[in-house]
């Protein structure tokens, strides 16, 4: 049995949608679908609480709107009139839920973590429903089930959660082993699961992937494929680099420092519950079924240079936290690092010298960060700076930390495109060499990184 994830961006138009819908009734017998919200829903929903919450009156047009996009799939893809009544008759009484939460939040006036993650579940609710729909009428045999049917159980956090492995396998093997066994499709929700408080507690975004792994590890799946509007993990993002190559074979520790450095194919902690089963995963592009895609697997073939790609992040700034003596004072680190994440700022990475703590976070945190240093009393440093305009690069590969020059070479290759390197990192990760450089030079300093380990050294963007 697989686990299959179906992301948004393949779930994107109603001819698109009836593609994979096509795609599914073809191969997807016996196997078990993940699915994200239909392509734009949840930003919407989330928009739509704010709106909520400034006047009831827009209630009953947010509800339209969400409303329309799904009905306007629905009369696409579901053939048969009695198959359509079904899913109308399910997906207004999911409406009238959200109806619920968005009156109950004009009144409270606030949006809360609970509500949020609530609120923003019902867009793979909804698509879970409308292609288990699809299917039926095209006479195969399929149902949905949502987390909290099957017992897919988190540790409560809302808006980050972590799945209780242990508990959500022996859920499973009460709730959704009978099913399985008649040979039917299943559609599972991502995104979300249920606290032991019956709360609904989300993943974050992009976290339907973490859904599907779970769901794979849970089941015990043979593999898990990630169907995709790409053909897979690349040497480069081809928008920067013309001649960049798909990856054929890559490890879990290859896929999740590309996924933590920006590569859109896999959310970052997908990998964290197949690879304790060894259940791999297939990125496979539904534009191109039989496609070779991208296989992750607990080794894989090393080449001559060790790179296995060059990778980039944009949505990347710096704080720098000055104070003497930074590595000789114990505590200030986690002084440091707990009033960040209190206030609900995610640190991507320290770097960390005598007398500087640099904090890479998300661009939009950093004003959030800084208000939160700057509340510190006694403050611990003498002085906060701030670095933006910067970009991220990764070279990632297996093994990179045992291949002697291969920092000396990319520092070489983006020196040689007069190219300046703002700040290095190399050691944390087995896999991974990451370093800051202006975000003017980003093409120059990836296509020079690329050329020197794959082809031909140069600088600059092809034309």
């Amino acid at each position: 049995m697989k686990v299959i994830k179906v992301g948004g961006g393949c779930l994107h138009g109603k001819e698109t949608i009836e593609r994979i819908v096509e795609l599914i009734a073809a191969r997807g017998k016996g196997q078990v679908f993940v699915v994200s919200a239909l392509y734009g829903v949840t930003d919407l929903l989330i928009r739509s609480m704010a709106k909520a919450r400034e006047n009831e009156e827009h209630i009953p047009g947010i509800l339209s709107e969400i409303k329309a996009r799904h009905q306007l799939v629905a009369r696409h893809v579901i053939g048969r009139a009695a198959d359509l009544k079904t899913f109308n008759k399910e997906f207004a009484n999911g409406l009238r839920r959200l109806e619920r939460f968005y009156y109950g939040l004009n009144f409270t006036g606030e949006i809360t973590p609970r509500l949020t993650d609530a609120v923003t579940s019902f867009g793979e609710r909804f698509s879970a429903m409308l292609l288990a729909a699809a299917l039926r009428s095209r006479g195969v045999s399929a149902t949905c089930r949502m987390p909290e049917q099957a017992g897919l159980m988190t540790d409560g956090k809302y808006g980050d959660a972590t799945v209780n492995l242990p508990a959500t396998e022996r859920n499973f093997e009460a709730n959704l082993a009978p099913l399985l066994a008649r040979d039917v499709v299943l559609f599972f929700p991502g995104f979300f699961g249920v606290s032991d408080a019956g709360h609904i507690t989300t993943f974050g975004r992009g976290g339907s992937d973490y859904s599907a792994a779970v769901v794979a590890a849970a089941l015990n799946a043979e593999i898990l494929e990630v169907w995709k509007d790409t053909e897979g993990f690349m040497s480069a993002d081809p928008r920067l680099v013309a001649e960049a190559t798909l990856i054929p074979v890559l490890s879990y520790e290859e896929a999740a420092e590309l996924a933590y450095f920006g590569a859109k194919i896999l959310h970052p902690r997908t990998v964290e519950p197949v690879r304790k089963k060894r259940i791999q995963i297939a990125i496979k592009n539904t534009l191109n079924p039989d496609g070779e895609g991208s296989l992750i697997t607990a080794q894989s073939p090393k080449p001559a240079s060790i790179i296995k790609s060059v990778a980039y992040d944009t949505d990347i700034a710096v704080l720098k936290v000055h104070a003497s003596g930074v590595g000789a004072r114990r505590g200030i680190l986690g002084e440091v690092a707990t009033a960040v994440s209190e206030r609900g700022v995610n640190i991507k990475s320290v770097v960390t010298s005598q007398t500087c703590i640099s904090l890479l976070l998300a661009r939009g945190d950093i004003d959030a960060a800084r208000d939160a240093l700057m509340d510190i009393a006694p403050r611990p440093f003498r002085q906060i700076d701030r670095l933006d305009g910067v970009a991220l690069i990764g070279i990632v590969g297996d093994g990179i930390q045992k291949r002697p020059g291969i920092a000396a070479r990319c520092f070489t290759a983006v020196a040689d495109c007069r190219v300046n390197v703002e700040m290095i990192s190399f050691g944390p990760s087995r896999a991974a060499l990451y370093f800051l450089v202006e975000e003017k030079d980003l093409a120059s300093g990836v296509n020079a990184i690329h050329s020197s380990f794959f082809s031909t050294p140069r600088c600059g963007r092809l034309s």
